[in-house]
């Protein structure tokens, strides 16, 4: 598929947008003004973690993925569910009718993400004994990664060199199909079902990503339901599947328990997990193995694009991996998943430029400088009403040209009252 270097899932709909400042209030990244009324994104900054959009009430912020219809430009069709998405129904006794719901599509064969999450967690158990970058960090969110390469990118050695679940599931799926049928990889399309908008966009940041396409939880929920109610076939049944350890990725901490360390911090919420960072860059949490660190409250069972409230997904979710648990229990078929030397990621985690200064290191030293000292010169509330997120952000939008002082609502009163004092000397005269 072709790849653009930076690609953006979120966009916005000016159409919808009445300039109600929540976006800007909730962006992690301080990505979003709003002049003259409308929303604008900063798209150097954003990350696609899909915050505006969760919080947007117009539903101005949209994510863009691919539609169903999608998956049929290919012969061969396979299905990525994300394990989020065993989640979004109550009652699953097993993934077995999910499975089988998304054949009923049109897809030819399924590949749970959770069994190469279990893949993952083996490979990087491995890593943990071997870094010397402590903490280990995940890179199994992409909002996670992108955050890091923009804002801590000191950080990037302690990123775990590994591919996410989602495109380790891509590449063996599409390796097993094809040896077994007998088909040319070229011909096969591998589809995520995805809770969020950063899958989108990483697939399109990476030149040789195997996953061909993504397709919103929300988008396929119904059609799903529709399908759920048909009887599994023995094929479903007797497919290899995932391990409860693989499906708990879905919930905030499952990556980290999954790896069976006890000195490991797992921090779910953007906000959160930036307050842990710095923690990690100023070396305080230099005695964790490892971070894990979800963009979405909740893990991906929070994110933008799932269809069932977060806690009602948890506990769906919970009460599936138990009966998961009680069944390898009681069969004996718990599996030893051997990590893989093969699934490191396709490139060098690079840092990813955020917006320049200038064009040149003095003159971003002379207008770092008018930052501090327009800064000083508001008041600091970071109220919002001039259309930036913060006054420093106020700040740094008058020295690029984006807006101006008298957008702040003090240094306009200001601004009035001294003409009114000078209307008045006049008139005096």
């Amino acid at each position: 598929m072709s790849v653009s270097k930076i690609y953006h899932s979120v966009k916005l709909e000016h159409d919808k947008c009445v300039g109600c400042t929540t976006c800007m209030k909730n962006c992690p990244m301080e990505c979003i003004r709003v002049r003259n009324g409308k929303a604008r994104i900063l798209y150097d900054l954003c990350i696609d973690c899909g915050q505006c959009v969760k919080h947007c009430p117009y539903h101005a912020k949209v994510a863009q993925t691919d539609p169903i219809t999608d998956i049929f430009r290919y012969e061969h069709r396979i299905a990525l569910p994300a394990p989020s998405l065993y989640g979004q129904f109550r009652n699953l006794h097993s993934a077995d009718n999910v499975i089988s719901a998304l054949l009923s599509l049109g897809f030819n064969h399924v590949f749970e993400v959770a069994r190469a999450a279990d893949i993952v967690s083996a490979t990087v158990r491995k890593m943990i004994k071997t870094n010397p970058n402590k903490p280990l960090i995940s890179s199994a969110c992409p909002a996670v990664v992108n955050l890091i390469k923009i804002r801590f990118p000191e950080l990037l050695p302690h990123l775990a060199n590994v591919l996410s679940p989602m495109e380790v599931a891509a590449r063996l799926a599409k390796e097993e199909y094809s040896k077994e049928h007998g088909v040319e990889i070229e011909k096969i399309g591998a589809f995520f079902i995805t809770p969020c908008p950063a899958k989108m966009a990483s697939i399109h940041e990476d030149s040789k990503t195997y996953v061909d396409g993504v397709i919103a939880i929300r988008d396929i929920y119904g059609l799903l339901t529709s399908q759920m109610k048909q009887e599994v076939p023995d094929e479903v049944k007797n497919m290899e599947h995932a391990s409860w350890r693989g499906v708990n990725w879905a919930s905030f901490g499952g990556e980290g328990s999954a790896l069976g360390y006890s000195n490991i911090l797992s921090v779910d919420g953007i906000h959160s997990v930036i307050t842990v960072l710095e923690e990690i860059e100023n070396g305080r949490l230099s005695d964790l193995e490892f971070f894990e660190g979800s963009s979405c409250l909740g893990g991906c069972l929070g994110g933008s694009l799932v269809f069932e409230n977060t806690y009602v997904a948890k506990n769906n979710l919970r009460k599936l991996i138990e009966r998961m648990r009680n069944r390898e229990k009681e069969e004996g078929t718990a599996k030893v998943v051997e990590p893989r030397d093969d699934i490191e990621q396709y490139a060098p985690f690079e840092p990813r430029e955020g917006i320049k200064l200038g064009g040149d290191i003095s003159e971003a030293i002379e207008k770092m400088e008018k930052i501090k000292s327009l800064t000083k010169s508001f008041r600091g509330l970071d109220c919002g009403s001039c259309g930036s997120p913060t006054c420093r952000a106020l700040a740094e939008d008058i020295v690029q040209g984006r807006a101006t002082e008298l957008d702040c609502v003090f240094k306009l009163k200001e601004k009035v009252e001294q003409l009114a004092r000078e209307m008045v000397d006049l008139t005096n005269l």
